[in-house]
This record gives C-alpha cells, sequence and structure tokens, in this order.
C-alpha cells in the first residue's frame, strides 16, 4: 500500500528535525507556511510526536520514529 499524500508531508516534516538533538525544533508558520505542511505538523502533534501544533520539539515518540525517517531516506537515497 503507497503512502498518502498527508503521509508523505508527515514524513518530510519529520525529516527536517535532528533526531539526536532533544534542543532544536523547528515552527511551521501558519500563515506563510504551505497549508500542507501546516496540516501536517497539526496532526503530527494529534499524533503526540512533536510538542505543538505548529510543530515545537519532537517527543520521545517522535525522536524515535524521526530516527527511523532518517534511516530509511539513507537507506533510499543509496545507490544499489
Amino acid at each position: 500500500m503507497p503512502f498518502s499524500q498527508e503521509q508523505l508531508n508527515e514524513l518530510n516534516l519529520l525529516a527536517l528535525f535532528h533526531s539526536s538533538s532533544s534542543q532544536e525544533g523547528i515552527k511551521v508558520h501558519k500563515h506563510s507556511a504551505d497549508p500542507a505542511t501546516v496540516a501536517a505538523a497539526e496532526r503530527l502533534y494529534t499524533r503526540g510526536l512533536v510538542t505543538q501544533p505548529d510543530g515545537g520539539y519532537l517527543t520521545p515518540l517522535g525522536s524515535e520514529i524521526t530516527e527511523q525517517v532518517h534511516k530509511l531516506q539513507s537507506v533510499l537515497n543509496s545507490k544499489p
């Protein structure tokens, strides 16, 4: 089953976080960001992966998932 566009937006947003640092967050500016990114941040917040509806910091679960997202990116970006 392929990822939906909403899921891809969430994965792309998670990829912007540094999973190794709990002190680095992101802010999705509601008035200037792409509406799909704003919605993705809100969904991640609802799922308990980030601390604020506009991004904030990763929760422990969010950090774990972001680490997996980075691993997936690494594998997919490697040459076969």
